[in-house]
């Protein structure tokens, strides 16, 4: 069966994340009513990962394994799956897999971004994709908190837990690299981005989520660099709102 790499972006407001749910309301539930209404066959997507409840994605891919008898070439499916989905879900483009490709294992990067929006009173146009935080900061600490998780540490702190975990995890099964992570503002917002080798469940929303306590002065720095070198203490718990989380870019070799 050929194998089809798919790219697609969404906003997230109005699904219950990526991943397949009993009720049918998620990114993922929604493609694959989309494929069976095109060729009236359920197939399953995998993806390059999972979105919670909530959260955007600029770059989000999959792929699927058609069957051999269909005879709609990549252009051709961009255009039967956009209209087979509401405009909240965008395919941006599909091509052949090359010999091997996995959506999720062949990914070698992702990059997510966060958006804080500063002004004194949010936009209505930015409800549900920004999180609104007008109250003063030092986006200068923020910006050295979010620094602090650039390396290869266990970011067990900083992982929600989905219930599923291993009762004895391998040695290395929190560890994840940051390769960049950083602040910026433009107008009335703060970019936060984070490129790694692979994020936890919940991951982002809790490293800025615990950097935004450094920034209002509720956690001091030599703290959060404690949670980092000590990881075996307790949980972060002070997570961002999904409103505001953008998979930004899924990176393949």
């Amino acid at each position: 069966m050929p194998r089809l790499h798919f790219t697609c972006a969404y906003n997230g407001e109005p699904f219950l994340g990526w991943q397949s749910q009993p009720n049918g309301n998620t990114i993922q539930d929604t493609i694959e009513a989309a494929f069976e209404n095109v060729l009236h066959r359920r197939l399953r997507i995998s993806s390059s990962g999972r979105t919670d409840s909530g959260v955007h994605a600029r770059d989000q891919h999959f792929h699927v394994d058609v069957p051999d008898d269909c005879s709609l070439t990549p252009q051709n499916w961009r255009s039967a799956i956009n209209a087979n989905v509401p405009a909240a879900i965008r395919i941006l483009a599909v091509e052949e897999a090359a010999p091997g490709f996995h959506a999720r294992f062949s990914a070698v990067a992702k990059t997510y971004e966060y958006i804080i929006d500063r002004a004194a009173v949010c936009s209505p146009f930015l409800a549900g994709r920004v999180w609104h935080r007008p109250q003063p900061m030092d986006e200068a600490l923020l910006a050295e908190a979010m620094q602090c998780y650039v390396g290869e540490h266990d970011f067990r702190r900083f992982a929600a837990n989905r219930g599923n975990e291993p009762a004895d995890p391998p040695a290395d099964f929190y560890l994840r690299t940051i390769y960049s992570a950083g602040c910026e503002r433009r107008g009335e917002q703060l970019y936060l981005r984070v490129r790694g080798n692979g994020f936890m469940y919940r991951m982002v929303r809790l490293l800025v989520g615990t950097a935004h306590q450094v920034a209002v002065g509720r956690l001091a720095l030599p703290e959060l660099r404690r949670m980092l070198a000590e990881p075996l203490g307790e949980k972060t718990r002070y997570g961002a709102p999904a409103a505001g989380l953008y998979l930004d870019r899924v990176e393949y070799a």
